[in-house]
């Protein structure tokens, strides 16, 4: 797939609020700092078309971006930012929550994991979740320039090792570099595959 065209649309405090059109959607999602930003502009091929911050947690609406007027990007508020209050970390729950659970143009979700580090709890709660709600998601480890080739093979067969004790079929995962552009064709690719099994299967 060629991305020729991606454009920002609206940014929503809720469901309500999101496009009321019927065009898939693929959310992206991960703890605060992952890149998830740079990745965006990476898949998109556009510099500048999520903000970047040196400052984890600064997403804190459902940003939908649409792509070659066929479907939607979705960049979802980081979870585990610990600085964050209370009340903002209930709402930005509630909020991720709702659109996950009950927006039915929902595709796919990519879950954001950085490769660097061992499995974090967090990252598996909520992809036990995920799991656990029927929803398709994929994971995507970010950061891989940052280390080696073997340290990245070793990394993920623990993240798919520590899976394995809760599941009996894997997700699918893509290895990536916003930097290197590592991982691009392969995520589009997939994108593009399950738009058109939706397209046959109406």
């Amino acid at each position: 797939m060629e991305i020729k065209q991606a454009a920002y649309v609206i940014s929503s405090e809720r469901l309500s609020q999101c496009p009321a059109d019927n065009k898939n959607e693929y959310a992206f999602i991960g703890r605060s700092n992952v890149g998830k930003s740079s990745l965006i502009n990476m898949l998109c091929n556009h510099k500048g078309l999520a903000k970047t911050s040196s400052t984890p947690g600064k997403t804190l609406l459902i940003n939908h971006f649409i792509i070659n007027k066929e479907w939607y990007l979705v960049d979802l508020p980081g979870y585990g930012y610990a600085k964050r209050s209370m009340k903002t970390k209930k709402k930005i729950e509630t909020m991720i929550t709702s659109y996950i659970l009950q927006r039915q143009q929902l595709a796919n979700v990519f879950v954001l994991i950085d490769i660097r580090h061992e499995p974090q709890a967090i990252d598996v709660e909520f992809l036990n979740w995920l799991g656990t709600s029927s929803i398709p998601f994929s994971i995507v480890f970010t950061k891989a320039d940052k280390i080696s080739t073997q340290k990245i093979k070793e990394n993920v067969g623990r993240y798919m090792s520590r899976l394995e004790e809760d599941w009996e079929v894997l997700p699918p995962y893509f290895v990536t570099s916003s930097e290197k552009k590592i991982g691009r064709e392969e995520m589009l690719e997939y994108i593009d595959q399950i738009n058109k099994s939706i397209a046959d299967g109406q």
